[in-house]
């Protein structure tokens, strides 16, 4: 008979499966990352170069290859498509959730593991980021790693065990999350192990040649595909991929600005439910253990970091999720033991953040409901354009946020392990009915028209590009197999050049009067929510 720890592993494997391989190919990719990373992925097939990343066929100096290969693989198996661009995230998630179970029996029981595995893969954001195509997943399970690694490296020395093995492990997984997103790595690796060394007092187990084999895992794995660029002479590529590493810190990117708490709300909300239950946790006053500050330093570091950055995306500050998850592991720990009680305001948090999750879907359908008038508060045109696209509404949408309400009712019944239970239980299902019957649909409004304007035009020997904005789409849906121009400005190429083959752009319908007053070689051929057709006449 299976032992209880297997019996849990199974049951790990088998429901992650589930939740996040399905439906994975049944929505477009979205705009900018989705599209970006399988846009490369895409490129490497077409022209057989897997050692450099690409976009619109010359080379891409933002982002490392590692994650740009697994889609490879994946789509060498899969197929080009959305459910092949997924694919690594999914395995990612089933990776991650044992590791974490793993590392949570070794250090208390089977039962901690699993509320660990539990508070993360059936968080909002770290749920939806296993069925995403972005970089994060991989790039934060690597650091996670590092950290562990170097932690278990420390652990053994106080016992006067040899730990080198876990050097090279912790370099090495520090070494991949370098080769997947760059050396933001590094940055948040050194930072968090710096404070945890000195608030610990560990700077007398540090030893040279531990040092020594951590640095040079490191840099034979993390920095392998610079070192190859650089043998090549490709030493433009090199300066680019630093210059844009430095100017996240320093500026807003592409838009993304934002408040000094915004990262600080977007794990509150996002990370619902693990994010009510760590604060308990977190701002508790009693002794850590060793694991337990490494994962708040890491906590605050990631966070006041990326509160700090000109840049503000979501998913910068998703290596939270981790230590988010262990401290919420340890009070729900703590709740099954009986040392403490799930206390009242943690209660009422959980029922009104979850109360906000259910009635999304009912304002997302009175938002596009043109007969409620709710669009003349929205100070967007563009946004309102976008909502008079023509999508099929059955009315029952709400039925994912009923679930989820029924849910936290029924909740409220229970004792406070089942009820905690109950609650992840309504969230996880709430994540993917909303993703199965209101993601498309919103898709629809958001990208659906410019995506229609190109698959329409695929199988068409025509050139198909983007006019007044940016979007990888153009590249990924029409299946494009070549760069118009190699050695000057493609959009300026397709405007002003001698064509002989027909070229479109897809732009914004708020810039429409602005573009067909600028380039008198464009005549308008279709509009569709927010955006527009237009066709170069030769």
């Amino acid at each position: 008979m299976l032992s209880v720890e297997n019996q849990i592993r199974i049951l790990i494997i088998l429901f992650s499966s589930m939740f996040f391989f399905s439906f994975n190919g049944s929505i477009h990719l979205f705009d900018w990352d989705e599209i970006n990373f399988a846009e490369s992925a895409r490129e490497m097939i077409v022209t057989r170069d897997y050692s450099t990343v690409q976009i619109n066929f010359i080379p891409f100096w933002e982002k490392p290859p590692l994650y740009i290969w697994l889609q490879v693989l994946s789509m060498k198996v899969f197929g080009i498509n959305e459910f092949a661009a997924r694919f690594p995230n999914a395995v990612c998630g089933i990776f991650t959730l044992l590791a974490l179970f793993e590392i949570g029996y070794k250090q208390r029981d089977y039962k901690f593991g699993l509320f660990w595995a539990l508070a993360y893969g059936a968080s909002v954001l770290p749920f939806l980021y296993f069925k995403s195509g972005i970089i994060d997943p991989w790039f934060n399970l690597f650091i996670f790693l590092a950290f562990y690694f170097i932690y278990s490296h420390f652990e053994k020395k106080d016992k006067r065990q040899n730990g080198i093995f876990d050097i090279l492990l912790s370099g090495a997984m520090l070494g991949f999350a370098i080769l997947t997103k760059g050396p933001v790595a590094l940055l948040l690796f050194g930072l968090t192990l710096v404070l945890y060394i000195a608030v610990e007092r560990k700077f007398r187990q540090i030893k040279l040649i531990d040092l020594f084999l951590f640095c040079l895992t490191t840099i034979l794995i993390g920095g392998a595909y610079h070192i190859y660029q650089m043998s090549i002479g490709n030493w433009q590529l090199i300066y680019d991929f630093f210059i844009y590493q430095v100017r996240l810190l320093k500026t807003e990117d592409a838009g993304h600005g934002g408040s000094i708490f915004y990262h600080s709300i977007v794990l509150f909300i996002g990370v619902f439910p693990a994010s009510v239950l760590a604060l308990p946790t977190l701002f508790k006053r009693s002794k850590r253990t060793g694991f337990e500050r490494i994962m708040v330093i890491l906590f605050w570091i990631v966070l006041v970091i990326f509160s700090l950055v000109k840049t503000k995306i979501v998913h910068y500050s998703s290596l939270c999720y981790f230590p988010l998850s262990y401290l919420a592991a340890i009070t729900m720990y703590r709740i099954s033991k009986g040392e403490i009680k799930l206390g009242k305001a943690t209660n009422v948090l959980l029922l009104i953040i979850g109360g906000i999750f259910a009635i999304s879907p009912l304002l997302i359908q009175l938002l596009v409901s043109p007969a409620l008038r709710v669009q003349k508060y929205i100070n967007d045109d563009f946004a309102l354009a976008c909502l008079t696209r023509s999508v099929q509404w059955s009315g029952w949408e709400f039925f994912p946020g009923l679930v989820l309400a029924l849910f936290l009712i029924i909740s409220q019944f229970l004792n406070a392990v089942k009820r905690i239970l109950m609650i992840f239980t309504g969230i996880t299902v709430f994540v993917m009915l909303f993703m199965i019957v209101l993601l498309p649909k919103i898709e629809k409004y958001s990208q659906g028209a410019a995506i229609d304007f190109i698959t329409e035009l695929k199988d068409q020997n025509v050139w198909v590009s983007t006019l007044g904005y940016k979007s990888y789409a153009p590249f990924f849906y029409s299946e494009k197999a070549e760069r118009a121009c190699l050695d000057c400005d493609e959009k300026d190429y397709l405007l002003n050049s001698l064509q002989t083959l027909d070229v479109y752009f897809i732009a914004k319908i708020t810039s429409l009067d602005n573009l067909l007053v600028k380039y008198k070689q464009l005549e308008l051929v279709k509009k569709d929510g927010g955006f527009v057709l237009l066709k170069r006449v030769r």
